[in-house]
C-alpha cells in the first residue's frame, strides 16, 4: 500500500539581487524533478550534504509548501486538489519529528498540553479521550503518567525528543517524517531513540522519511536509500545493495567518509582517502553544466561537463537506480555498524 507519492516534484524559489548600480533575479532550484514512493512500514532515507535540498523536500512531503512543479498524493489523495477541512484531514495522517527537541517544544506548555494540542486542534475526541490518548502514547515512548503536568525544561534532550515522537504519534498517523531526528542528542542518547523508532514502526506498522546525514543511522534504520545532491536524486537503492555497490561517485565518497574500526590497510582505507569528497559544494542558484558533480568528482569527462545524466537501473536492477555517465567502482566494505545499537 503506497502511503506516500512524489511525481516529478520541484521547488524553486526566486532570488533577488540588488546593488546600487542594478538589480538581478535569480532562481534557486531546492529541489529538481524528484520522484519518490513510500510504502507502508518502510523506511526511506535521504541523505546528502547540507544545502541539498533533504530538508525542503521533506516540508513538501510534510504539506508544508507546495511545490512548485509536480504532484503530491498522500494516502491515494492528489494533495492539490484539496483544501480546507479536507486538506486539515489529511494531514492527520502525517507525524512529525524535528531535529532540535529544545526548540519544538514550547517552554510555557506542559507536557499534557504539548502532546493533546493535535488531539486538540483536530477536535478529536472528548477530553477523556484525549487524555487516555496522551497517556498511551507516552506510554509506547517509554515516559508515565507522573510527566503529565512537567515542562519542557525540566527534561533531558532525550526525554524532550520522547515528547516530540509522542506528539508525532497522538493522532495515529500512517507517516512519519523525521528531519535529522538525532542530530542534536547525545551519542549514548541517539542510539535510544534509533531504538524506538524501530519498535515503533514494527508495532504500529508505521512507515518514516527519515532525513539524516549520517550513514550509520541510515544503514540501521532504512530500507531504501535515496542519494541527493543540488536538489536532484544521484542514486536510489535498497539499504544492502547500496551499502555494499554505491554506483555514484558521490555515494561512494559519502560512503569512504565513514569511519572504520581495525587495519586501514584491510578495510581500503587508502582508496576511502582518495575516493573522498574534493571541493565545496557549488551554489545551487548557478549549479555547473552538464552533470553538477562534475568539478568534484574524479571521474569525470567532458561528456559530464555538458550532458546532464539520466537516471537509469544499475546492471539491470530495477530497484537500483543512479544517474551517472559512468556508473560503478569498486564496492566498499560495509561500515561496522551491524547489530542492535546499545
Amino acid at each position: 500500500m503506497t502511503i506516500l507519492s512524489l511525481n516529478h516534484v520541484s521547488q524553486f524559489y526566486p532570488i533577488k539581487q540588488a546593488s546600487w548600480w542594478h538589480r538581478q533575479s535569480q532562481t534557486l532550484r531546492a529541489v529538481d524533478n524528484i520522484s519518490l514512493t513510500i510504502e507502508k512500514g518502510e523506511t526511506v532515507a535521504i541523505v546528502g550534504e547540507s544545502g541539498c535540498g533533504k530538508s525542503t523536500l521533506g516540508r513538501i512531503a510534510a504539506l508544508l509548501e507546495k511545490p512548485t512543479e509536480g504532484t503530491v498524493y498522500l494516502d491515494g489523495v492528489d494533495v492539490a486538489t484539496v483544501k480546507g477541512q479536507s486538506l486539515k484531514a489529511l494531514r492527520k495522517r502525517l507525524g512529525l519529528v524535528f531535529q532540535d527537541p529544545y526548540s519544538a517544544l514550547n517552554p510555557r506548555m506542559s507536557v499534557d498540553e504539548l502532546v493533546g494540542e493535535p488531539l486538540a486542534a483536530h477536535s478529536v475526541g472528548d477530553d477523556a479521550y484525549q487524555r487516555s490518548q496522551v497517556l498511551h502514547v507516552l506510554d509506547s515512548v517509554g515516559l508515565g503518567e507522573e510527566v503529565l503536568g512537567r515542562y519542557p525544561h525540566e527534561f533531558s534532550g532525550g526525554q524532550r525528543q520522547r515528547i516530540c515522537i509522542a506528539r508525532a504519534l497522538v493522532l495515529e498517523p500512517s507517516l512519519i517524517i523525521a528531519d535529522e531526528p538525532l542530530s542534536a542528542l547525545d551519542v549514548s542518547v541517539q542510539s535510544q531513540i534509533l531504538n524506538l523508532f524501530v519498535r515503533l514502526q514494527k508495532t504500529r506498522d508505521l512507515a518514516f522519511l527519515f532525513i539524516s546525514h549520517d550513514m550509520a543511522v541510515v544503514n540501521y534504520v532504512a530500507d531504501t536509500v535515496v542519494v541527493m545532491y543540488l536538489g536532484k536524486v544521484v542514486e536510489k537503492a535498497p539499504r544492502s545493495t547500496f551499502f555494499s555497490t554505491p554506483a555514484h561517485p558521490y555515494s561512494q565518497a559519502l560512503l569512504a567518509a565513514v569511519p572504520t574500526l581495525g587495519n586501514p590497510a584491510k578495510s581500503g582505507g587508502r582508496r576511502r582517502r582518495e575516493r573522498g569528497l574534493q571541493g565545496d559544494v557549488p551554489s545551487p542558484i548557478n549549479p555547473p553544466s552538464g552533470c553538477a558533480f562534475h568539478p568534484r568528482c574524479t571521474r569525470a569527462t567532458d561528456l559530464c561537463r555538458v550532458a546532464p545524466p539520466q537516471s537509469t537501473a544499475f546492471l539491470g536492477d530495477e530497484a537500483h537506480y543512479v544517474a551517472c555517465h559512468f556508473p560503478g567502482g569498486e564496492p566498499y566494505a560495509e561500515p561496522d555498524i551491524q547489530g542492535e545499537a546499545v
